[in-house]
């Protein structure tokens, strides 16, 4: 092993669970099995998950044999972790659906003709009551309320399902199963990888190395990247629209974007956090220069400047997209609220042209001031038409959501 192997895939990283343990494992001078677990419990591999994502990218371009676990099964217990209450359960179906979705989008960072693919259905379904009755054996209550958002919970008088408990359970499983000698997580992940390690033990394995990476902040620059806050960036998003959301991320968070999202490095890291901090470095130019490395990752060489330049043609030269699609929308979306009185309701119609996935998505853009009409602002969910019937005087209108979604309305759909 290299010194710069070992550099090389800790970078970054938030904590490593022994200390001094991935360079043991790394000395065996064999390839090492490195675990990533992912519930499918959303439909789009954001930059947060291609952290850790890529992290593991990292141990296979060193040999390494890239493990990934789809958590088919413990998607429909629910991860607990970081949460400040019971989370609603998610149906088999619903979790298929996610996980075939999910699936078609892990190459963008992984090579997956190198990877071993399992689901955590294989060897948790099959488990019996005496099973289960014997994992639960392995730990305390007392060991649960260690965990920072059960012991919070506990203290506020929230409940705290038995079926909580047993997630940590559940995915130290999978590290028995699939004998893994490393496993990865987001920092928010540490006390479920830490149990892997007690049930390796208890299942006479040799216990895993634990390697979190930090959480990401969203586009809000406050809360973790997710796609139900509607603040995240899609790995499988298409350029444009990649460098736009970019753009939006606040000035503090530029220097930890280039870290986890870009191969600039942690040299070139060091370099620019002191340079924004000193004055140096210009926030609006490394921004840029971050958005247009995260671009190019996910979409070729050259592909960010194109991206920029079409981001300055919209935004700085004032000018709409050179194509933007013509859409004929259900006239569902308008309401006769009197005779011969039409009302569009712009949730609907937002996304009825493509630019929002639902109506309450749409609501929450109208409220941040996310949504234009041929470049003005629009802050009414229904608009009455001055010329019905509809589309009235909206014929011909061109539509924007954030800053690189455009549709033109050109007709309704009886």
């Amino acid at each position: 092993m290299a010194p710069d192997d070992l550099t090389l895939l800790t970078t970054g990283a938030a904590e490593i669970v022994p200390d001094g343990g991935l360079a043991d494992k790394l000395s065996l001078g064999r390839p090492l099995r490195v675990k990533l677990g992912l519930d499918p419990t959303a439909p789009a591999i954001t930059l947060g998950w291609a952290v850790v994502l890529r992290k593991l990218r990292a141990f296979q371009d060193q040999g390494h044999t890239a493990v990934l676990i789809v958590g088919d099964f413990t998607a429909r217990v629910g991860d607990p972790s970081g949460k400040s209450e019971t989370r609603p359960r998610l149906s088999k179906e619903e979790v298929d659906g996610y996980a075939e979705r999910l699936l078609a989008q892990f190459g963008a960072v992984l090579d997956m003709g190198r990877v071993e693919l399992r689901r955590n259905s294989e060897w948790l379904e099959p488990l019996g009551l005496e099973d289960i009755l014997r994992l639960s054996a392995f730990t305390t209550v007392a060991r649960m309320l260690e965990r920072d958002d059960f012991a919070a919970r506990f203290a506020a008088g929230r409940s705290i399902s038995l079926m909580e408990f047993l997630y940590p359970l559940l995915q130290g499983y999978d590290s028995v199963a699939v004998q893994a000698d490393v496993e990865l997580g987001g920092s928010d992940q540490l006390f479920n990888l830490l149990v892997g390690r007690d049930l390796q033990r208890a299942h006479a394995q040799e216990p895993q190395v634990a390697l979190t990476m930090p959480l990401l902040e969203g586009l809000d620059g406050v809360q973790k990247m997710s796609q139900s806050l509607g603040n995240y960036v899609g790995v499988t998003d298409d350029a444009d629209e990649m460098f736009g959301k970019l753009m939006s991320v606040p000035d503090g968070l530029i220097a930890k974007y280039e870290l986890l999202c870009t191969a600039l490095g942690p040299e070139d890291h060091v370099r620019v956090a002191a340079g924004l901090v000193d004055g140096s470095i210009h926030p609006n130019a490394e921004k840029r220069r971050m958005a247009r490395s995260v671009v190019d990752l996910y979409h070729g060489e050259a592909a960010g400047e194109q991206a920029e330049a079409s981001f300055d043609q919209v935004h700085r030269d004032r000018e709409l997209p050179d194509e933007i699609a013509d859409m004929d929308v259900p006239v569902s979306v308008f309401s006769e609220t009197e005779p011969g009185v039409f009302v569009v309701h712009v949730p609907a119609l937002l996304e009825a042209l493509g630019l929002v996935e639902s109506r309450s998505e749409g609501r929450r853009l109208i409220v941040q001031g996310g949504v234009r009409m041929d470049g003005d602002q629009q802050h009414q969910e229904d608009v009455r038409l001055a010329s019905p019937p509809p589309p009235g005087e909206l014929r011909g209108s061109v539509w924007q959501v954030g800053r690189r979604r455009f549709a033109r309305l050109t007709g309704v759909l009886h």
